[in-house]
């Protein structure tokens, strides 16, 4: 968070109640230089709440999801 766009702004914008307001989140990560590792972080946590790494929460969850398919795929097929 230290070297993120957000470091200087509200913690609010990334909260937001409404859609419009996600859309102003995406747009200020959409140009952050550490974007990816914010979205890792959000998803290998997962924490539940706001726009991280660009991906509201909706959005991570299917990112998580995805993720344990895939990996349950994997295993399956190793066995």
């Amino acid at each position: 968070m230290a070297q993120g766009k957000c470091r200087d702004l509200p913690p609010s914008l990334f909260f937001p109640s409404d859609g419009v307001g996600v859309e102003v989140a995406r747009k200020i990560c959409a140009e952050c230089s550490v974007r990816e590792q914010c979205l890792e972080y959000a998803v290998s946590q997962r924490i539940d709440h706001g726009v991280w790494g660009g991906a509201s929460e909706r959005e991570r969850r299917r990112i998580a999801r995805r993720r344990r398919l895939q990996a349950a795929g994997r295993t399956a097929v190793e066995q």
